[in-house]
Formats: C-alpha cells, sequence, structure tokens
C-alpha cells in the first residue's frame, strides 16, 4: 500500500468517528441526522459532474438494491441516534460497527463467497471484544454484565444498527458490481435523505427541524464536509490499493471512535474499553484478510 493511499483511508477513518461524535453531540439526533445528509447531498451534487466515469441511468436491478440499501442505511442512522441519546459514544460506536461479523455470512449464504478459518477466526475476535467492551473491568463478576446490558435500550440499539447495515452493506456490494460505485452512492444517499424527509414530515419533527439548525448550525456545517471527506478519501484510497489492505485499515475508525469518547468526552471504563475494541480491529483484520 502507498503512503497516498494510507493517509487518504486514515483520513476516511477518523472523519467517520468525528461525524458520530458530532451527532453524539447534538440535540435531536434524527433531525441532526436528516441536516448532516442534506449537506453531504448537496456537496455531491456540486462535486459529481467532476467524477470520472461516465454516467448513465440504472437498470432496475441496480436501482432495486439501492431501495434496499437506503432503507438499511436509514434505519442503521435511526438506530444509531437511538443509542446515542443514553450510551457513551466508546461502547455505541463499536457496537455499532459489528457488521462486519454479518457480512462475510451473507457473502456465504446469499453470494457464494467462501470464509477461510483466518476469516472464522476473525469473527470470533469480533464477538469476544463486543462482548468484553460491555464489561468495566476485568474479572469474573463482570462476565454476566453484557447480558444484562442487553436489557438496555442503547445497546440493543447499537447491535441492531450493526446487523442492519449489514444488509446494506449486501445489497451495496451487489450493486456496484456492474454499476459505478460513485454513482451508485449518489443515488444512495438521496433516496436515504428522501426516506428521513418523509420521516421528518411527521408533526412530531416539524418545530424540531428550524430548532436544531438554530442550536447546532455550526456542526450541521461541518458534518456535510466530514461526511464527503470519508467517503471520497476511502474511495480513492481505495482505488490505489488493494481492498485487501484497505479495509481493514479503515477499521482503525473504531479504535479513534474509543479515543474520541474517553479523552474528549471523558467517558469512563477506558482501559478496558481500549482493550476490547483492539480486539475488535483484530477481529476486522482477520475476516478481511480471510
Amino acid at each position: 500500500m502507498s503512503n497516498l493511499a494510507f493517509t487518504l483511508i486514515i483520513i476516511s477513518a477518523v472523519m467517520h468517528a468525528i461525524w458520530n461524535l458530532l451527532v453524539k453531540q447534538s440535540h435531536h439526533k434524527t433531525v441532526f441526522i436528516w441536516w448532516m445528509f442534506l449537506m453531504s447531498s448537496t456537496l455531491f451534487t456540486l462535486t459529481l459532474p467532476f467524477a470520472p466515469e461516465q454516467f448513465h441511468w440504472p437498470e432496475p436491478g441496480t436501482l432495486l438494491m439501492v431501495v434496499i440499501g437506503a432503507v438499511a442505511y436509514v434505519l442503521y442512522h435511526l438506530l444509531n441516534g437511538r443509542a446515542y441519546r443514553d450510551g457513551d459514544l466508546s461502547l455505541i460506536y463499536p457496537l455499532s460497527q459489528t457488521s462486519m461479523i454479518y457480512v462475510p455470512i451473507w457473502g456465504m449464504l446469499l453470494l457464494g463467497e467462501k470464509t477461510s478459518l483466518l476469516g472464522a477466526a476473525g469473527i470470533v475476535l469480533v464477538i469476544l471484544g463486543t462482548f468484553s467492551l460491555q464489561m468495566r473491568h476485568p474479572s469474573l463478576s463482570e462476565l454476566t454484565r453484557p447480558f444484562s446490558d442487553l436489557r438496555s435500550p442503547s445497546t440493543r440499539a447499537a447491535l441492531s444498527a450493526g446487523f442492519i447495515y449489514s444488509v446494506g452493506s449486501i445489497a451495496e456490494k451487489t450493486g456496484v458490481t456492474h454499476y459505478p460505485p460513485i454513482h451508485f452512492t449518489y443515488f444512495l444517499i438521496l433516496s436515504m435523505l428522501l426516506l428521513m424527509t418523509a420521516n421528518l414530515a411527521r408533526p412530531k419533527y416539524r418545530s424540531l427541524i428550524a430548532a436544531e439548525l438554530r442550536e447546532n448550525w455550526k456542526p450541521i456545517l461541518w458534518s456535510g464536509p466530514v461526511v464527503m471527506a470519508s467517503f471520497l478519501t476511502f474511495r480513492y484510497g481505495l482505488n490505489l490499493s488493494p481492498v485487501g489492505y484497505a479495509v481493514p485499515v479503515r477499521q482503525v475508525s473504531i479504535m479513534v471512535g474509543v479515543l474520541v469518547g474517553i479523552v474528549w468526552l471523558r467517558e469512563t471504563c477506558g482501559m478496558m474499553r481500549l482493550v476490547s475494541a483492539s480486539v475488535i480491529v483484530a477481529g476486522a483484520v482477520l475476516i478481511r484478510f480471510g
């Protein structure tokens, strides 16, 4: 992997963790996410004419994958927003990234892919890291805490977000097989924005849209470039390196999310969450190389 590709992917990972921080610190999280996607889709529209791929309209099968992906990712963001209402960033962010457990399974069942022994070991590590992430310290008395924490709405929402994200990932992977990724992502973002707009049209959200803009207009303005930077740097970094190298490097965002929660937000259980996040990242590397 070249230095340029490595740098671009690290920037993407950091940007991904930062926009999760912005969501965590927002007031009305569902409304903030809508504003975030409105800003990023506007920027995407302005930059799309400079894309190297020639544009052509997607076929019906590709549009179906766009719809499936959009529904899955909107649910992911809604569940993530729910989890961040009460949960710590250093706990919720890694839990919501557990889609890496399910993606290889869907690949085997739906796409005929194979998972090696190394990949299976990675899945086990991710599960162990996710389990230990909910412990306050390494002790026998803490072994039952992850099971009791499943009663927490934030924990359940984060784990559900990870699962539903994996569904969107398979739809996206299928969609970009015969259609340029940048154009597929553009239709995906517009579809997500449309679904989020329909959700915010409900009476309980209408008065919150302007209120969130007044209270958090600076983070909203930042969110657009941050989301776009996360997408574009990863995409161009991926074009410069093998996917087997790029995707594991991208998982450094889990560590960044934990560090931001501990250092920036002063969240507790720092050492245990750092160790658990390291296990998850190690599992992600084994999954991708396996």
